[in-house]
């Protein structure tokens, strides 16, 4: 189908062969916490070919606070896992599949945080050796997931269509039961190539990447209902969701494609159960009205979403009532930090009430995780769980091993697209060419943006940052935050301004908008180009900025919520102007914030007073859970504020200034 560019007025919303190297982390998150101790690695790992398969031995390494729980014996892609609790001895007979590939064994400790660092066996086999102790009573599944694409189909940082294609592709060579997954957010909050064309371009990326099922993200409601049907309609793959209610699917759904609770795909002579969960915080974070819908009988309805996994527990039985030999679940919810001994998030607490899941795929808070929850009973094996990071970064490989209709393990490997020097393995990857039926895709609409979007609206004296784990303006001062929060205060002259950290969604310049003109600079001390692409993608979501007033005693209670939720790496995190706040996130949600005062030290109580603010009309409306504390019926819509950051920026180039990257001012600090 032909797709022409509307220009939008600046206001609305293994081992495989060839040429780039890739250094594949057998699970290695990202993420730091004061307690963080993953295992150490298993030591002296020796194998041999035996009668079953082969057996593979290994001296463990010291335990660790928490406690080792395990090991985990496989061999790459197309291999079949074994999992060995820490009570049994130190040697194992990993099961061999039939067609199983050439690979050398590895043991990983595990423990709640995650898995250890991989002890490399001395020995290596040949596809040839292993087919002689192969035996058709195991199988394997390979799964292939990620989540949080956001329409980050351009190869860059990200892995974009082509590479994605050409992985994926490579990782189906070796096992022949290979399923492709999102956990969902693959549209919104999205690049200009994505949402200048209503997120069709990745869509149809997913088709050629042969994505079998996703399930929805909370950005897949960021356009209203007619929206979610255009996608269903598009998508080769299935959307699977439980936790939205049998009414509420009836209306997901186009022409003969619908979403569903669960579905099953044989693949390899192996059915495999997907069920689906999205986050319920998606209320909070889309824009009012998004989930609405009509009944048969034309009455006004919202669809309503779960905080529970009755749903998914239900819809795993009807699976395997149907016919599933294995259920796996995709959750659109989080890992949050690993401390005091637990991994912590709403994704962990969820997946611990999961019954008859072999593995629980995470999402939503962007970050990288893996870990097993520990077996409750006498023959059962962990449950896996695996997380990614958004845009494209890396994706992960599992292999699933069933020996005589038993599951027996499951191994994960994290696929980055660029390996960091922080990362250790003993296992070198490579990755195919671009697949040149994806570029030609990305390229088709890139040409389409480039003239209009690769207009330069400024320099800054260096790249506003992001990063972090998790993402700086979601857990603290962010010098973006302070940017655009002082340009909405001084633009409509209130007393105060906040803007949601969740709503900037990249560095400036961009990483992840790619001008076609390669005069621009954009990389190095700076100054920097910047253009219009680049201010689409900081803030892609079109908000407008709206003036209201605020009393002292709402304030405390907005900031209550921005450092509560999902804490950190909640979008709610508020930055702010025309005010200091501190908080202590050990405290319990709701008595989280210890002093606000105003910037010259004078205390904000938690009174009557009103003061003005400009905000988002999304915050006023209660988006991110800020309900019923901005007085919407005294809110007056002023502008775009993508209007007011690119203004800025031009107003600073007219006068021949350089934008000056701001140094934060401790004005958000973070105590206890």
């Amino acid at each position: 189908m032909k797709q022409t560019f509307k220009f939008r007025k600046l206001q609305g919303f293994g081992v495989f062969a060839t040429a780039t190297t890739l250094l594949v982390s057998l699970l290695i998150p990202t993420a730091q916490a004061a307690t963080y101790s993953l295992p150490g690695a298993p030591t002296d790992v020796t194998s041999y070919i035996g009668a079953r398969g082969v057996v593979v031995k290994w001296t463990p390494a010291s335990n660790v606070t928490p406690e080792v729980t395990g090991y985990v014996v496989s061999a790459g892609a197309g291999s079949c896992p074994i999992y060995v609790p820490v009570r049994n001895h130190s040697v194992i007979t990993m099961p061999i599949v039939v067609g199983q590939p050439a690979g050398t064994p590895v043991v990983q400790a595990v423990n709640a945080y995650g898995f250890s660092k991989p002890g490399i066996s001395k020995q290596s086999f040949t596809a040839e050796q292993l087919a002689a102790v192969a035996s058709a009573d195991n199988k394997s599944a390979q799964i292939l997931q990620f989540s949080d694409l956001h329409g980050a189909i351009e190869t860059g940082t990200s892995f974009g269509t082509s590479l994605l294609m050409s992985n994926f592709a490579a990782d189906r060579k070796v096992a022949a039961a290979t399923l492709t997954l999102s956990s969902g957010d693959n549209i919104g909050a999205a690049p200009p190539i994505s949402t200048e064309f209503e997120e069709m371009p990745t869509i149809e990326s997913m088709n050629l990447m042969k994505v079998d099922a996703s399930t929805f993200g909370n950005h897949e409601h960021d356009r209203n209902l007619a929206h979610v049907q255009k996608i269903i309609g598009a998508s080769d793959f299935k959307w699977v969701v439980s936790n939205y209610g049998d009414e509420s699917l009836t209306v997901l759904k186009s022409g003969d494609k619908a979403a569903n609770a669960y579905t099953i795909i044989d693949r390899g002579g192996f059915k495999i159960g997907i069920v689906g969960a999205n986050t319920a915080e998606t209320i909070d974070q889309v824009f009012p009205g998004n989930l609405d819908y009509q009944d048969a009988s034309g009455s006004k309805k919202t669809i309503q979403i779960s905080p529970e996994v009755t749903g998914v527990n239900k819809a795993i039985v009807e699976a395997k009532a149907a016919g599933a030999e294995i259920v796996i679940v995709l959750v659109h919810q989080g890992w949050t930090e690993n401390s005091d001994g637990v991994a912590k998030g709403l994704y962990n607490e969820l997946a611990a009430k999961i019954k008859g899941a072999v593995a629980v795929y995470g999402a939503h808070s962007h970050q990288t995780f893996s870990t097993l929850i520990p077996a409750t009973g006498r023959g059962q094996v962990p449950v896996l769980l695996g997380e990614v990071r958004n845009s494209g970064v890396e994706y992960t490989r599992s292999q699933i091993c069933v020996r005589n209709g038993r599951v027996v393990g499951t191994s994960l490997q994290h696929v980055l697209k660029a390996a960091s020097v922080s990362i250790t393995t003993g296992v070198v990857s490579t990755v195919t060419t671009p697949d040149a039926i994806g570029a030609a895709l990305v390229k088709k609409y890139k040409d389409q943006l480039s003239a209009k979007l690769d207009v330069k609206i400024g320099q800054v004296s260096g790249l506003f940052p992001r990063g972090g784990s998790p993402a700086v303006e979601r857990s603290g001062e962010t010098p973006m935050g302070d940017f655009i929060a002082d340009l909405m205060r001084a633009k409509y002259k209130t007393d105060f301004a906040i803007q949601n950290g969740g709503g900037i969604r990249d560095t400036f310049p961009a990483k992840n908008y790619n001008p076609a003109n390669t005069a621009l600079v954009r990389t190095g001390a700076g100054p920097l180009d910047v253009t219009l692409g680049d201010a689409f993608t900081v803030f892609p979501f079109g908000n407008q900025l709206a003036t209201t007033v605020v009393t002292g005693a709402n304030l405390w209670k907005a900031l209550e919520n921005g450092v509560g939720g999902n804490y950190p790496g909640d979008g709610r995190f508020p930055q702010v102007s025309g005010f200091k706040f501190s908080f202590n996130a050990s405290k319990p949600i709701g008595s989280r914030i210890v002093e606000v005062t105003k910037l010259d030290g004078t205390a904000i109580a938690k009174d009557s007073q009103e003061y003005t603010l400009t905000t988002l009309d999304f915050i006023i409306y209660g988006g991110d859970g800020y309900a019923n504390v901005f007085s919407p019926a005294q809110a007056k819509v002023k502008g775009a504020l993508l209007d007011v950051f690119v203004d800025a920026l031009k107003a600073d180039m007219a006068a021949g200034k350089v934008t000056q990257l701001p140094v934060a001012d401790g004005r958000i600090k973070k105590v206890g």
